[in-house]
């Protein structure tokens, strides 16, 4: 009975240790959390252009930031309803793409699927002024040239940032 106790004792105090160091975690590069406190005020809004030039199939490897992963629905004979795409495409804060060895503002990845002309997605995490960052951005097709290249603005919202 003893060695029983005394191992749970070892594992509530490791537990805690845990707990205390994931707290300060979040403290550790001199960041404090901001929650808004009301839908009608985040507590930092930006603009982004989301820039995404599909691989073609043919010559545009050099410059190409996404390709299909299946194919559109055979019900959708003139347009890429239900196309699945990767992607890890450049942000900037103009709605210029990047050029020479300009750096873009970020990088986005993931996948989407081709659908409506408005849409919300969810903002979860990442880095820089997005670090355990929560919210919602916007997104609109700016431009869509041919069917290759298109520009997203994202009009973002924060509701929990960190400074």
């Amino acid at each position: 009975m003893q060695g029983l106790a005394a191992s749970s004792s070892k594992l509530s105090l490791t537990i805690v240790v845990v707990v205390f160091l994931l707290g300060l975690a979040g403290a550790a590069d001199g960041r404090r959390r901001l929650v808004s406190s009301s839908p009608d005020e985040p507590c930092k809004k930006m603009t982004l252009y989301f820039h995404d030039i599909l691989y073609d199939g043919g010559n545009n490897t050099a410059n190409a930031t996404s390709a299909a992963a299946t194919n559109p629905t055979a019900l959708s004979n003139s347009t890429y309803l239900g196309m699945l795409v990767v992607f890890d495409d450049p942000v900037t804060e103009r709605n210029a793409l990047p050029v020479g060895k300009e750096v873009p503002a970020a990088r986005a990845q993931g996948f989407y699927f081709y659908d409506e002309k408005t849409r919300d997605i969810s903002v979860v995490g990442g880095t820089g002024d997005f670090f355990m960052a929560r919210g919602i951005a916007t997104l609109r097709t700016d431009a869509l040239e041919g069917l290759y290249y298109f520009r997203l603005q994202m009009d973002i919202k924060l509701y929990e940032c960190y400074v």
